[in-house]
């Protein structure tokens, strides 16, 4: 089994891997604690329409996931604010515009379908140095702000109006947030699949708030699960010659569904 990681590919997989795993819990516990599970999986559909746009114009598909998905939750961000009590409808607008603005990029696409469609499941053995660079240092980012506002965000996740009254600037935070949620989609995209990105979001946190008893202990949880999923999900892919993407997100399926029903049973 070590050597599987002797390989040049598998070792900037690994790393690349790691990293996912590490940030999409920290983004994905908040997400599922403010019950706004559905912007994942709004700001991948619009990911992807970056992936397109830069597949069919020359430029780097995951620099255009970064742009369109940094559009896409400032987009959500506005449309709560229009709506309302209605907020729930800012995810669903962006995700059709996201869906519709893949379909006509995907049309000046020539000669790189394949390409399109590593990134609608991942293609984490096919990461470029480029790419690699560039997710191990949006990466870092993400993670040393996520520390950074630990206790902002743990406040808003439960209460804003209470957060607002504790001297927690909200909007900012919620802004940053933001942000945070469009880097981390835009760069696992090429790792398990802008269309699974959000499932590593929320199924390691899934998993960890079945055993964890504090926010601490969901959050060391959620990326302690997603480390297991993704090594794991890797390591059957190679072997058994799968979509890694897949792989790593029906693992996490797997072992959610084992947990639930050990824990149903006692």
């Amino acid at each position: 089994m070590p050597g599987i990681f002797t390989y040049a590919f598998m070792q900037k997989a690994l790393l690349t891997a790691v990293c996912i795993s590490v940030i999409a819990p920290c983004i994905g516990l908040v997400i599922v604690l403010k019950r706004l599970s559905a912007i994942g999986d709004a700001t991948s559909h619009t990911a992807l329409a970056g992936i397109a746009f830069g597949l069919a114009f020359g430029l780097n598909p995951v620099l255009g996931a970064v742009v369109f998905s940094l559009l896409a939750v400032l987009s959500i961000e506005g449309l709560r604010k229009y709506f309302g009590k209605y907020a729930e409808i800012s995810t669903t607008v962006v995700l059709s515009a996201g869906v519709g603005l893949t379909a006509v990029f995907s049309g000046f696409i020539t000669g790189a379908g394949a390409n399109l469609n590593s990134f609608l499941f991942g293609s984490i053995v096919a990461v470029s140095d480029f790419e690699l660079a560039l997710t191990v240092g949006l990466s870092v980012v993400v993670l040393a702000v996520s520390v950074l506002l630990y206790r902002d965000l743990f406040f808003i996740s439960f209460d804003e109006e209470a957060a607002r009254l504790g001297g927690v600037r909200v909007k900012a935070v919620n802004v940053v947030f933001m942000l945070l949620t469009a880097i981390t989609v835009s760069v696992a995209s090429r790792t398990v699949g802008a269309l699974m990105i959000s499932s590593l979001m929320v199924i390691p946190v899934a998993c960890a708030l079945t055993v964890a008893k504090s926010y601490r202990q969901a959050f060391v949880f959620s990326i302690l699960f997603a480390l297991f999923f993704t090594l794991a999900g890797l390591i059957l892919a190679y072997y058994l010659d799968l979509k890694p993407g897949g792989t790593i997100v029906l693992m996490g399926v797997a072992v959610l569904l084992v947990m639930m029903a050990v824990k149903g049973r006692r």
